[in-house]
């Protein structure tokens, strides 16, 4: 498995709406790996002053995750290959 952030624009949604797709990125993951898609959410870091949101996932491609934000109906911009540095 390895790391992909997930890139998204969410200028002007309101904390309630942001928790909100927190939790269907986090539902849809354990849905999927139910399934036998191994996927987990790892977290997000949130940017309120431009909208900016990056969302880590540790799946086996790029596909899986596309995959569960298209599914999960969450806006993104890009997915790319990442690295976790949390110490």
């Amino acid at each position: 498995m390895s790391v992909y952030m997930v890139e998204r624009d969410l200028k002007g949604i309101s904390m309630e709406a942001l928790g909100g797709a927190q939790k269907a990125a986090i539902g849809k993951a354990e849905e999927m790996s139910a399934g036998g898609t191994a996927i987990r959410y790892i977290r997000s870091t949130f940017a309120p002053e431009d909208g900016r949101c990056m969302c880590l996932f540790d799946a086996a491609s790029d596909a899986d995750v596309k995959r569960l934000n298209d599914e999960a109906g969450l806006p993104y911009s890009r997915v790319v290959p990442a690295l976790d540095l949390t110490p």
